[in-house]
Protein backbone atom coordinates (compact mmCIF):
# COMPACT_ATOMS: atom_id res chain seq x y z
CA UNK A 1 0.00 0.00 0.00
CA UNK A 2 1.19 3.32 -0.88
CA UNK A 3 0.93 6.62 1.74
CA UNK A 4 0.46 9.89 0.37
CA UNK A 5 0.02 13.37 1.94
CA UNK A 6 -0.46 16.88 0.94
CA UNK A 7 3.40 17.33 0.36
CA UNK A 8 3.17 14.29 -1.80
CA UNK A 9 0.38 15.61 -4.19
CA UNK A 10 1.73 18.93 -4.21
CA UNK A 11 4.76 17.49 -5.67
CA UNK A 12 2.77 15.76 -8.09
CA UNK A 13 1.39 19.00 -9.22
CA UNK A 14 -1.96 20.62 -9.90
CA UNK A 15 -3.28 20.79 -13.13
CA UNK A 16 -6.87 22.25 -13.66
CA UNK A 17 -7.44 21.03 -16.88
CA UNK A 18 -6.74 17.57 -16.02
CA UNK A 19 -8.77 17.19 -13.08
CA UNK A 20 -11.70 18.61 -14.72
CA UNK A 21 -11.29 15.90 -17.58
CA UNK A 22 -11.33 13.33 -14.85
CA UNK A 23 -14.44 14.67 -13.46
CA UNK A 24 -16.20 15.01 -16.44
CA UNK A 25 -15.49 11.35 -17.26
CA UNK A 26 -16.75 10.42 -13.91
CA UNK A 27 -19.75 12.22 -14.71
CA UNK A 28 -19.74 10.34 -18.11
CA UNK A 29 -19.50 7.02 -16.74
CA UNK A 30 -21.65 7.28 -14.10
CA UNK A 31 -24.20 8.66 -16.39
CA UNK A 32 -24.28 5.39 -18.31
CA UNK A 33 -24.58 3.23 -14.88
CA UNK A 34 -20.88 2.35 -14.67
CA UNK A 35 -20.55 3.79 -11.31
CA UNK A 36 -22.03 3.06 -7.81
CA UNK A 37 -22.02 5.70 -4.84
CA UNK A 38 -24.38 4.49 -1.85
CA UNK A 39 -25.69 7.54 0.04
CA UNK A 40 -22.91 9.37 2.47
CA UNK A 41 -23.51 8.49 6.03
CA UNK A 42 -23.00 11.46 8.30
CA UNK A 43 -21.41 10.26 12.01
CA UNK A 44 -22.70 12.91 14.55
CA UNK A 45 -21.36 13.28 18.14
CA UNK A 46 -21.36 15.82 21.41
CA UNK A 47 -21.49 19.05 19.06
CA UNK A 48 -24.05 18.45 16.40
CA UNK A 49 -22.07 21.22 14.07
CA UNK A 50 -19.27 18.74 13.82
CA UNK A 51 -19.75 15.82 11.33
CA UNK A 52 -17.57 13.10 10.15
CA UNK A 53 -19.15 11.96 6.84
CA UNK A 54 -18.22 8.50 5.08
CA UNK A 55 -18.54 8.41 1.37
CA UNK A 56 -18.16 4.97 -0.54
CA UNK A 57 -17.77 4.77 -4.24
CA UNK A 58 -16.86 2.32 -7.19
CA UNK A 59 -15.67 4.11 -10.23
CA UNK A 60 -15.91 2.07 -12.90
CA UNK A 61 -14.80 2.27 -16.87
CA UNK A 62 -11.19 3.54 -17.31
CA UNK A 63 -10.93 3.97 -13.51
CA UNK A 64 -12.47 0.64 -12.29
CA UNK A 65 -11.61 1.74 -8.79
CA UNK A 66 -13.17 1.40 -5.30
CA UNK A 67 -12.75 2.64 -1.90
CA UNK A 68 -14.29 5.18 0.64
CA UNK A 69 -13.28 9.07 1.70
CA UNK A 70 -13.54 9.83 4.97
CA UNK A 71 -13.84 12.93 5.47
CA UNK A 72 -14.65 15.26 9.01
CA UNK A 73 -15.33 19.04 9.22
CA UNK A 74 -15.67 20.97 12.49
CA UNK A 75 -15.69 24.46 11.93
CA UNK A 76 -14.88 24.71 15.46
CA UNK A 77 -11.09 24.13 14.48
CA UNK A 78 -10.29 27.33 12.91
CA UNK A 79 -10.41 29.20 16.25
CA UNK A 80 -7.90 26.55 17.52
CA UNK A 81 -5.55 27.19 14.75
CA UNK A 82 -6.58 23.72 13.61
CA UNK A 83 -7.62 22.89 9.87
CA UNK A 84 -11.72 22.76 10.07
CA UNK A 85 -11.94 19.74 6.85
CA UNK A 86 -9.66 16.41 7.74
CA UNK A 87 -9.87 14.27 4.80
CA UNK A 88 -8.89 10.48 4.42
CA UNK A 89 -8.92 7.87 1.15
CA UNK A 90 -8.70 4.26 1.42
CA UNK A 91 -8.28 2.79 -2.38
CA UNK A 92 -8.66 -0.62 -2.94
CA UNK A 93 -8.25 -2.87 -6.18
CA UNK A 94 -11.96 -3.18 -7.69
CA UNK A 95 -10.88 -7.18 -8.37
CA UNK A 96 -9.66 -8.13 -5.17
CA UNK A 97 -10.76 -5.31 -2.37
CA UNK A 98 -7.08 -5.25 -1.22
CA UNK A 99 -6.74 -1.58 -0.05
CA UNK A 100 -3.88 -0.62 -2.51
CA UNK A 101 -3.52 3.20 -1.10
CA UNK A 102 -3.99 6.01 1.73
CA UNK A 103 -4.02 9.30 1.00
CA UNK A 104 -4.26 11.69 4.23
CA UNK A 105 -4.49 14.23 1.84
CA UNK A 106 -7.41 17.84 2.85
CA UNK A 107 -5.81 19.11 -0.63
CA UNK A 108 -7.03 16.45 -2.15
CA UNK A 109 -10.82 17.49 -0.87
CA UNK A 110 -10.13 21.40 -1.92
CA UNK A 111 -8.87 19.92 -5.61
CA UNK A 112 -12.55 17.98 -5.79
CA UNK A 113 -14.55 21.01 -4.88
CA UNK A 114 -12.61 23.20 -7.42
CA UNK A 115 -12.78 20.70 -10.04
CA UNK A 116 -16.15 20.09 -10.22
CA UNK A 117 -16.95 23.36 -9.71
CA UNK A 118 -14.15 24.46 -12.79
CA UNK A 119 -16.55 21.35 -15.19
CA UNK A 120 -19.51 23.80 -14.10
CA UNK A 121 -17.75 26.49 -15.25
CA UNK A 122 -16.26 25.04 -18.39
CA UNK A 123 -20.02 24.66 -19.54
CA UNK A 124 -21.16 27.62 -18.45
CA UNK A 125 -18.43 29.28 -20.79
CA UNK A 126 -19.05 27.11 -23.41
CA UNK A 127 -23.33 27.80 -23.27
CA UNK A 128 -23.11 31.89 -23.16
CA UNK A 129 -19.60 32.63 -24.41
CA UNK A 130 -19.20 35.73 -22.16
CA UNK A 131 -16.29 38.42 -23.69
CA UNK A 132 -14.92 38.37 -19.89
CA UNK A 133 -15.66 37.25 -16.55
CA UNK A 134 -15.90 39.32 -13.35
CA UNK A 135 -15.49 36.91 -10.62
CA UNK A 136 -16.41 36.99 -6.58
CA UNK A 137 -15.48 35.08 -4.39
CA UNK A 138 -16.70 34.62 -0.18
CA UNK A 139 -14.55 33.09 1.71
CA UNK A 140 -11.32 33.50 2.29
CA UNK A 141 -10.05 29.79 3.06
CA UNK A 142 -8.37 26.84 1.31
CA UNK A 143 -11.94 26.33 -0.68
CA UNK A 144 -12.16 29.65 -1.74
CA UNK A 145 -7.79 30.10 -2.80
CA UNK A 146 -8.21 26.95 -4.78
CA UNK A 147 -11.24 28.52 -6.76
CA UNK A 148 -8.99 31.67 -7.14
CA UNK A 149 -6.68 29.46 -8.80
CA UNK A 150 -8.76 27.24 -10.68
CA UNK A 151 -10.12 30.14 -12.41
CA UNK A 152 -7.05 32.39 -13.47
CA UNK A 153 -5.68 29.26 -14.92
CA UNK A 154 -9.13 28.17 -17.08
CA UNK A 155 -10.33 31.84 -18.25
CA UNK A 156 -6.48 33.38 -18.30
CA UNK A 157 -7.17 36.63 -20.24
CA UNK A 158 -11.34 36.63 -19.86
CA UNK A 159 -10.93 37.10 -16.47
CA UNK A 160 -11.13 40.76 -15.57
CA UNK A 161 -11.60 41.28 -12.15
CA UNK A 162 -12.05 39.06 -8.97
CA UNK A 163 -13.37 40.55 -5.69
CA UNK A 164 -13.21 38.85 -2.25
CA UNK A 165 -14.91 39.14 1.06
CA UNK A 166 -13.99 37.15 3.93
CA UNK A 167 -15.15 38.05 7.49
CA UNK A 168 -11.84 37.77 8.59
CA UNK A 169 -9.76 40.33 6.91
CA UNK A 170 -8.08 39.30 3.90
CA UNK A 171 -3.94 39.59 3.95
CA UNK A 172 -3.08 40.48 0.64
CA UNK A 173 0.07 38.67 0.40
CA UNK A 174 -2.38 35.40 0.84
CA UNK A 175 -3.05 36.34 -2.75
CA UNK A 176 -1.26 35.28 -5.35
CA UNK A 177 1.57 37.85 -6.62
CA UNK A 178 0.41 37.66 -9.80
CA UNK A 179 -3.09 38.00 -9.27
CA UNK A 180 -3.13 41.17 -6.88
CA UNK A 181 -3.61 43.84 -9.66
CA UNK A 182 -7.04 42.40 -10.93
CA UNK A 183 -8.03 41.50 -7.61
CA UNK A 184 -10.34 43.77 -4.95
CA UNK A 185 -11.02 43.09 -1.40
CA UNK A 186 -14.83 44.07 -0.82
CA UNK A 187 -15.96 45.07 2.29
CA UNK A 188 -18.94 43.44 1.90
CA UNK A 189 -20.42 40.23 0.45
CA UNK A 190 -23.26 42.76 -1.61
CA UNK A 191 -20.17 44.60 -3.28
CA UNK A 192 -18.98 41.41 -4.45
CA UNK A 193 -22.37 39.60 -5.22
CA UNK A 194 -23.22 43.26 -7.31
CA UNK A 195 -19.83 42.65 -9.16
CA UNK A 196 -20.12 39.25 -10.30
CA UNK A 197 -21.06 37.45 -13.36
CA UNK A 198 -19.50 33.94 -11.74
CA UNK A 199 -20.26 34.56 -8.03
CA UNK A 200 -18.58 31.36 -5.72
CA UNK A 201 -19.62 30.68 -1.86
CA UNK A 202 -17.50 29.34 0.14
CA UNK A 203 -17.71 29.61 3.99
CA UNK A 204 -18.94 28.30 6.79
CA UNK A 205 -21.62 30.25 7.41
CA UNK A 206 -23.88 29.27 10.33
CA UNK A 207 -26.97 31.73 8.84
CA UNK A 208 -28.10 32.19 5.26
CA UNK A 209 -27.14 35.32 4.35
CA UNK A 210 -27.69 36.30 0.48
CA UNK A 211 -31.01 37.60 0.11
CA UNK A 212 -31.06 39.41 -3.15
CA UNK A 213 -31.46 37.90 -6.90
CA UNK A 214 -28.11 37.49 -8.68
CA UNK A 215 -27.42 39.45 -11.08
CA UNK A 216 -29.15 38.40 -14.48
CA UNK A 217 -27.12 35.32 -16.39
CA UNK A 218 -25.10 35.27 -13.52
CA UNK A 219 -23.03 31.71 -12.72
CA UNK A 220 -23.37 30.92 -8.72
CA UNK A 221 -21.23 28.26 -7.54
CA UNK A 222 -22.97 27.28 -4.30
CA UNK A 223 -19.47 25.31 -2.93
CA UNK A 224 -20.72 25.75 0.48
CA UNK A 225 -24.65 25.07 -0.18
CA UNK A 226 -25.95 26.43 2.93
CA UNK A 227 -25.62 30.74 1.95
CA UNK A 228 -29.09 31.35 -0.05
CA UNK A 229 -32.02 32.37 1.13
CA UNK A 230 -34.88 30.01 -1.00
CA UNK A 231 -36.42 33.72 -1.98
CA UNK A 232 -32.88 35.36 -3.55
CA UNK A 233 -33.25 32.87 -6.28
CA UNK A 234 -36.55 30.46 -6.54
CA UNK A 235 -37.96 31.05 -9.19
CA UNK A 236 -35.24 33.42 -10.76
CA UNK A 237 -32.35 30.73 -11.43
CA UNK A 238 -32.20 27.44 -12.26
CA UNK A 239 -30.92 25.29 -10.40
CA UNK A 240 -28.53 22.58 -11.26
CA UNK A 241 -27.15 19.58 -8.77
CA UNK A 242 -24.70 16.90 -8.63
CA UNK A 243 -27.26 14.10 -7.46
CA UNK A 244 -30.63 15.27 -6.63
CA UNK A 245 -31.05 12.69 -3.41
CA UNK A 246 -27.71 13.18 -2.14
CA UNK A 247 -28.40 17.63 -2.10
CA UNK A 248 -31.73 17.83 -0.79
CA UNK A 249 -30.65 16.56 2.43
CA UNK A 250 -28.99 18.00 5.18
CA UNK A 251 -30.07 21.63 5.63
CA UNK A 252 -28.72 22.63 2.36
CA UNK A 253 -30.40 25.33 0.04
CA UNK A 254 -31.75 23.11 -2.29
CA UNK A 255 -33.23 21.17 0.58
CA UNK A 256 -34.58 24.45 2.05
CA UNK A 257 -36.17 25.48 -1.58
CA UNK A 258 -37.88 22.14 -1.56
CA UNK A 259 -38.93 22.18 1.88
CA UNK A 260 -40.13 26.35 1.48
CA UNK A 261 -40.82 27.07 -1.76
CA UNK A 262 -41.90 23.53 -3.08
CA UNK A 263 -39.20 22.75 -5.36
CA UNK A 264 -39.23 19.41 -7.04
CA UNK A 265 -36.73 16.80 -8.75
CA UNK A 266 -37.43 17.55 -11.87
CA UNK A 267 -37.44 21.41 -11.35
CA UNK A 268 -33.71 21.06 -11.17
CA UNK A 269 -30.83 19.74 -13.72
CA UNK A 270 -28.12 17.90 -13.07
CA UNK A 271 -24.59 18.16 -14.01
CA UNK A 272 -25.03 15.11 -16.00
CA UNK A 273 -27.24 16.55 -18.04
CA UNK A 274 -25.27 19.62 -18.63
CA UNK A 275 -22.67 17.44 -19.77
CA UNK A 276 -24.04 14.88 -21.74
CA UNK A 277 -27.20 16.54 -22.42
CA UNK A 278 -25.94 20.42 -22.96
CA UNK A 279 -28.80 20.65 -20.73
CA UNK A 280 -28.05 25.20 -20.45
CA UNK A 281 -28.31 25.70 -24.11
CA UNK A 282 -31.80 25.31 -23.16
CA UNK A 283 -31.66 27.80 -20.31
CA UNK A 284 -32.64 31.57 -21.20
CA UNK A 285 -29.43 33.70 -21.20
CA UNK A 286 -29.91 36.36 -19.00
CA UNK A 287 -31.64 33.64 -16.22
CA UNK A 288 -28.90 33.19 -13.66
CA UNK A 289 -27.27 29.25 -13.27
CA UNK A 290 -27.34 27.78 -9.50
CA UNK A 291 -24.94 24.92 -8.77
CA UNK A 292 -25.40 23.12 -6.05
CA UNK A 293 -23.13 20.53 -5.48
CA UNK A 294 -23.24 18.29 -2.52
CA UNK A 295 -19.58 16.32 -3.48
CA UNK A 296 -19.34 12.58 -5.02
CA UNK A 297 -17.47 9.81 -3.87
CA UNK A 298 -16.75 8.80 -7.46
CA UNK A 299 -15.47 12.38 -7.82
CA UNK A 300 -12.95 11.78 -5.26
CA UNK A 301 -11.63 7.77 -5.69
CA UNK A 302 -11.27 8.86 -9.48
CA UNK A 303 -8.75 11.83 -8.25
CA UNK A 304 -6.75 10.09 -5.55
CA UNK A 305 -6.89 7.15 -8.01
CA UNK A 306 -5.31 9.21 -10.48
CA UNK A 307 -2.76 10.79 -8.09
CA UNK A 308 -1.85 7.56 -6.56
CA UNK A 309 -1.24 5.82 -10.12
CA UNK A 310 1.08 8.78 -10.98
CA UNK A 311 3.17 8.70 -8.06
CA UNK A 312 3.73 4.89 -8.19
CA UNK A 313 5.10 4.90 -11.41
CA UNK A 314 7.67 8.27 -10.02
CA UNK A 315 8.76 6.79 -7.27
CA UNK A 316 6.52 9.47 -5.12
CA UNK A 317 4.98 8.33 -0.79
CA UNK A 318 5.86 5.91 1.12
CA UNK A 319 5.41 2.44 0.94
CA UNK A 320 3.27 0.78 3.77
CA UNK A 321 3.98 -2.71 4.91
CA UNK A 322 1.12 -5.51 4.86
CA UNK A 323 2.53 -6.59 7.91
Amino acid sequence: MIYLHDGHIRTLGIDWRRLIGIVEAVVRERDRGACVSPAKTYLRYGDTRNRIIAMPAYVGGPFDLAGIKWVAGFPGNIRRGLPRASNAIVLNDARTGIPIAFLRSSLLNGLRAAAVSGLMLRAYLEARQPKDVRLGIVGWGPIGRLHLDLCADLLGDRLKRATLFDLRPIDPKTIPAHLRDIVDLAGDWREVYGASNVFATCTVSAERYVDAPPPAGALLLNVSLRDYKPGSVFGIATPIVDDWSEVCRENTDIERLHAACGLREADARTLADVVCRDALLAVPEKMPVFFNPMGLGVFDIAIAGDYAKRAMKRGIGSVLEEC
